[in-house]
């Protein structure tokens, strides 16, 4: 008897992953509050509900018999997974963990009582509280909004002028108006994706995370597997990625502990989610070593077990992923006039994917949050270092007219 699941969210980003369940032979029934969702088109049933709105989530599953839920790159979705399934009785992460993962400053809290290592952090609602949290933990310093994602309200802040200067922005960022403030350690960014099965964790791949400088210093550029990072360097990175999971309190799911190598050696928790994560991370393990981690999700939410043979490697494919972005990306900024074909990019050696969604009238704009990312080209390699080369000489062969 064919298995249905509740898919929360049906977004451009969602789209690929619904399609793949429903591969997988899964009936899948949709929600997104838009109801021109670019995933129900690939749904077998659509409602256009509000993820604010549980109990109208919870009756759309309930009057389909589903029997998992679950979401796909959609940070704020996770908390509503986790309270439809608990609404449903159904397997799940629980809205205590699932609070942790999207909360930073619970997420801070947890960890520290762990013991896992991280930046030094403070929380903070107002400007007073601001100042005495610069205070602990000094400059330069990133703030942040408690619970949101896509790099939204985050600010690197060099002064308490500059932090005063931001704090409404991050504030605004934020549904329940808080703000963490973190010291700010230079080193080599890693993104980890593990498998917690039974409570023990498993990292499946670690890749770099390369991102500019400057206002958009959060915003990933490219994804490079594998990561530069080995030895017990690596091992390191693995036994921290781990911790963190562990500390959170996730016992099945699929976690992504974005990690930073400090210049010093040192590996901290940049912070952590409980999902599959966006940006086409979900790439790295299906081209770098065969690993579908939609399909471990679907199991999952049905509470079904997620064998060895579905998170071994099956192979080592060096990769590169290269987001379409302006400076320092190829594409001009302004107003778009027109989109030339993906052939030539398509065709260049290496190249497996290129995708763009620029449409003509929008306004490019320098990096500063992951949405000004306006596509992407993957690229395969001998070495990480080929790939990423490939990737970047592709993205410059996609003509984008601007004005």
């Amino acid at each position: 008897m064919q298995r249905t699941l509740l898919f929360v969210g049906a977004g451009r980003h969602q789209l690929r992953a619904i399609e793949r369940v429903r591969e997988l032979g899964v009936r899948v029934v949709a929600v997104d509050r838009n109801g021109d969702a670019p995933g129900f088109a690939a749904a077998d049933v659509d409602a256009a509900v509000d993820f604010a709105d549980v109990d109208a989530i919870a009756e759309v599953g309930r009057a389909n018999s589903v029997e998992g839920v679950m979401t796909f790159a959609a940070d704020r979705a996770v908390p509503v997974v986790a309270a439809v399934a608990e609404r449903l009785e159904l397997p799940g992460i629980g809205s205590d963990v699932a609070h942790a993962f999207t909360n930073k400053i619970a997420m801070r809290r947890l960890l520290a009582e762990h013991g896992v290592p991280q930046p030094q952090f403070a929380a903070l609602r107002t400007i007073s509280e601001a100042r005495a949290a610069l205070a602990a933990v000094g400059v330069p310093a990133v703030l942040k909004p408690a619970d949101s994602a896509g790099q939204r309200g985050v600010f690197l802040v060099g002064s308490l002028d500059e932090l005063e200067a931001h704090l409404h922005a991050t504030l605004a960022s934020s549904p329940t108006r808080e703000a963490i403030v973190e010291t700010f350690h230079p080193g080599l960014e890693v993104n980890t994706l593990v498998v917690a099965r039974g409570g023990s964790g498993t990292v499946v791949t670690a890749s770099d995370r390369l991102r500019p400088e400057g206002i958009g210093f959060g915003v990933a550029l490219a994804h490079v597997y594998p990561s530069a990072v080995f030895g017990d360097a690596l091992a390191e990175v693995e036994r921290v990625a781990t911790s963190a999971v562990h500390a959170l309190g996730l016992r099945d799911g699929i976690a992504y502990p974005q990690l930073l190598v400090t210049d010093e050696g040192d590996v901290l928790v940049v912070e952590v989610a409980a999902r599959i994560p966006a940006g086409q991370m979900v790439e790295v393990p299906r081209y770098g070593i065969g690993v579908d981690l939609v399909e471990v999700a679907v199991l999952q939410a049905l509470g079904e077990p997620v064998p060895d043979e579905l998170i071994r490697p099956k192979f080592q494919q060096p990769l590169a992923i290269r987001f379409l972005t302006a400076q320092p990306g190829p594409l001009p900024t302004g107003v778009v006039r027109s989109v030339g074909p993906l052939d030539k990019a398509r065709a260049f050696k290496g190249i497996e994917r290129v995708e763009t969604w620029i449409q003509p009238g929008e306004t490019i704009r320098p990096v500063q949050t992951d949405g000004d990312r306006r596509g992407y080209v993957i690229a395969l390699g001998e070495t990480n270092l080929e790939a990423l080369e490939r990737a970047e000489a592709a993205a410059g062969l996609i003509d984008v007219l601007t004005e």
